[in-house]
């Protein structure tokens, strides 16, 4: 276990005091790498442990479909007082004892009774393969949701992470201009620069200071964000290891990527999962109409046991077994309403299957292009940064000589500064359309 999982696991445990949560915030601010901050937020989702639940149900429908094959047994005792009622005897020779029917006001009994269903149309094979069907769904249910558990974390960890260099970027422009607005000043005092300049390098200089606070505000939002995808305390400080450096590389070609998706896309296996358990319901609809049959059996230990001729006081045992026979002739067409319905619940099925696939090309053909395109922009802000270094470091070298006037200097240097900050969003589109793209192929 590393250092940074103990962390978050006191982290988690939650403050039991107000000293505790103290002690906690002064250790200093959390660093997590991308895998900690995924391994966390899938530890602590409560959507994952609903669905884990859900999933748990499911799995117990299919223990109570598998039991339905099984034989029920129930076993009773009671006791029940009848009125007392006139003794009717026949008279018989003598020596011989009495028969008829007698006054027997105490009735106790026990009894066992088993069931055992032979064929029931294909009712319980029906309902074993819906529930089977619904359990793996529920389970490809929580793997869809744990991927995007992974996406939405990764999207908050590189939007957190790009707020933070966008900060760290506008802050260096803003030391270039604080210098040059020095610069500017001292130039004016000298008689050597009109005040318009100076003005212009103030504008500049508050617009870069406006940028800034607000690339700090998305910075906290994004934090805030992350904190609550980690469950972490409130007043938690994220701070992000990874850095907006080295894309990865270009993805394969798009077919490919398009037929891995509809191979590994845990949103199609489910559906079409609960595809096959509403097949399945359609013949569990239809077995009504097919005969069903049964074993039955009893056991009765009563005093009196009335199955004896005449009944006495005496405890006596009998047994039965046999076979039931049933077949439905007629129900109001109950049962083809319900097939209907079954079967209009699988076409619904079928056809947002279809939607589905058509969606996960889309969306995998997004990715992709977003992907190829944020390279492409990384490429060129890159080229661009080196290009603004390169004219701002010349640029100063002249303005110092007074070849060129504080104008010139200051495009430079505002195009720098939007050369970086472009650079910074470029290397993020790509990590969150990288991302995006796993995601969409169901990786």
């Amino acid at each position: 276990m590393t250092r940074a999982t103990v962390v978050l696991m006191l982290l988690a445990a939650g403050p039991a005091t107000a000293r505790g949560t103290s002690a906690v915030v002064e250790a200093g601010p959390v660093r997590l790498s991308l895998a900690e901050a995924v391994e966390r937020a899938l530890e602590v989702s409560a959507q994952l442990r609903e669905l884990e639940q859900l999933r748990l149900a499911a799995d117990a429908d299919v223990n109570k479909a598998h039991a339905e094959r099984w034989p029920t047994a129930d076993v009773s005792a009671g006791y029940t007082r009848r009125s007392d009622i006139d003794e009717f005897l026949i008279p018989q020779p003598p020596g011989e004892p009495s028969v008829g029917f007698l006054n027997l006001p105490d009735n106790w009994r026990v009894s066992a009774r088993a069931n055992l269903p032979l064929y029931a149309g294909g009712r319980l094979s029906g309902q074993i393969d819906a529930a089977t069907e619904s359990e793996r769904a529920a389970g490809l249910d929580l793997d869809a949701r744990r991927r995007s558990v992974v996406l939405e974390t990764e999207n908050a960890y590189w939007r957190l992470l790009t707020a933070r260099e966008s900060e760290r970027v506008l802050r260096e422009g803003l030391s270039a201009f604080q210098a040059h607005l020095k610069d500017a000043r001292n130039r004016e005092r000298f008689g050597l620069a009109a005040h318009s300049e100076v003005l212009a390098v103030e504008v500049e200089h508050e617009r870069a200071e406006l940028r800034r606070l607000r690339a700090e505000n998305a910075a906290e939002v994004a934090e805030a964000n992350l904190v609550r995808l980690l469950q972490l305390p409130p007043e938690a400080v994220v701070e992000p290891t990874e850095e907006l450096e080295s894309p990865p590389p270009i993805p394969e070609d798009l077919e490919g990527l398009v037929q891995r998706a509809l191979e590994a896309r845990p949103e199609r296996e489910s559906l079409l999962a609960r595809v096959r358990a509403a097949e399945a319901s359609v013949r569990v609809a239809q077995s009504a109409t097919r005969p069903h049959l049964g074993l039955t059996g009893g056991y009765l230990y009563a005093s009196p046991n009335r199955n004896f001729v005449p009944p006495d006081e005496q405890w006596r045992s009998s047994w039965d077994v046999g076979v039931e026979v049933s077949l439905r002739v007629f129900d109001g067409g109950r049962t083809s309403a319900a097939v209907a319905r079954a079967q209009a619940g699988v076409e619904a099925l079928r056809q947002r299957l279809d939607d589905l696939e058509r969606h996960i090309r889309l969306e995998v053909t997004s990715a992709h292009l977003a992907v190829r395109a944020a390279h492409v922009a990384t490429r060129v802000a890159e080229g661009a940064v080196a290009a603004g270094e390169e004219s701002r470091r010349v640029s100063a070298d002249r303005y110092r000589e007074g070849v060129i006037p504080s104008s010139e200097l200051l495009d430079a240097e505002v195009a720098l500064l939007e050369a970086g900050l472009e650079r910074t969003r470029a290397l993020a589109e790509t990590r969150l359309a990288s991302a995006q793209l796993d995601r969409a192929v169901g990786r």
